[in-house]
């Protein structure tokens, strides 16, 4: 039985422990996903009534969390919009369609609270099958003007954007410190870090942009 509510503070540990398995040794060796999870949570602008997790039969297999982030445009002026993450499904659980479900589940609350654009950092493999687009088709872009080849975009309205350049930034939660992550990270139960194959194909989409 599948069940999708938002998350209780009696769930708090559970999703740190199975964000830190999901994602630990993924992208670097080790991860600080399951310390973004500890202080998000407290930070001004997450949205708790978009902080959901996934119960397979009573256990919890699965979380989303989402902050508010925003658009500048060349006068200045701002839209508000939503960026998720991270999106963790415990190890043994994945590759089953339950973080596409959490993540479709989550689109139609945040339209409900009158969101209409998201954007996010990812491998467009996991997201494109959810509406997700290259930011470039949208006109989004960082700061320095490139367009990141992992920053995507979904409309949750269509027509939301109407084509205009915007800049695209992220809320403070995510400049996480290193240092307080790694510190975070030895204070709980040991786990290896390892050098792995998936690391590098991070490191290349990671850095890599569209022209």
């Amino acid at each position: 039985m599948i069940k999708i509510r938002n998350e209780r503070e009696s769930d708090y540990k559970v999703v740190e422990d199975m964000t830190r398995k999901a994602f630990y040794n993924l992208y670097v060796p080790g991860c600080s996903e399951h310390y973004l999870v500890h202080i998000m949570r407290g930070h001004e602008d997450f949205i708790p009534e978009l902080d959901f997790v996934l119960e397979l039969d009573g256990r919890v297999v699965g979380n989303i969390m989402y902050t508010k982030a925003r658009l500048v445009d060349e006068s200045g002026a701002e839209k508000e919009i939503l960026t998720f993450g991270p999106v963790s499904v415990a190890p043994e659980y994945q590759r089953r369609g339950y973080g596409k479900m959490l993540i479709e589940h989550s689109f139609e609350q945040a339209v409900s609270l009158g969101y209409d654009v998201i954007v996010i950092f990812g491998s467009p493999a996991n997201y494109v099958s959810s509406g997700f687009k290259s930011c470039k088709k949208f006109n989004i872009c960082l700061e320095d003007g490139s367009f990141p080849a992992a920053m995507m975009v979904r409309e949750l309205v269509p027509g939301a954007l109407d084509g205009r350049r915007w800049i695209y930034h992220d809320s403070p939660v995510m400049a996480i410190s290193e240092e307080e992550a790694r510190l975070y990270d030895d204070s709980l139960e040991q786990m290896e870090k390892k050098h792995l194959p998936s690391q590098e194909e991070f490191y290349i989409m990671s850095h890599s942009f569209i022209k």
